[in-house]
């Protein structure tokens, strides 16, 4: 019976230290590592990554004219007209296509 006790003793380590890991993991798997500024006439694209348990906070790419792909500051009040914008657009216009997008993941990189 002292080995069954052991048992449940090292499944109940393995699981506190798995959580453990989790909560320190969590958060770190952000696109974005620095936020840029940027004009906003030169915005082609916005995607919207909302916070998940991968990374912990809202992040804003967007891609530029030219190609490029830069992360916003979402608390910024340039960004968030930027965003309110696009999205009234989206509303008033639903017979073409936006370049709105809401994204829940994606595994390519924006520059910082």
């Amino acid at each position: 019976m002292s080995t069954g006790i052991m048992k449940v003793f090292l499944l109940l380590a393995v699981v506190v230290c798995i959580s453990q890991a989790q909560l320190h993991g969590s958060g770190k798997r952000c696109l974005c590592s620095r936020v840029s500024r940027l004009n906003t006439s030169e915005v082609k694209d916005v995607q919207i990554y909302p916070a998940t348990v991968f990374c912990n906070r809202v992040e804003i790419v967007v891609t530029t004219n030219s190609g490029y792909r830069y992360c916003l500051d979402p608390k910024r009040k340039v960004v968030q007209r930027l965003v309110a914008n696009i999205m009234n657009r989206q509303k008033a216009s639903t017979a073409t296509p936006t370049t709105f997008s809401s994204t829940s993941g994606s595994s390519s990189t924006a520059h910082s």
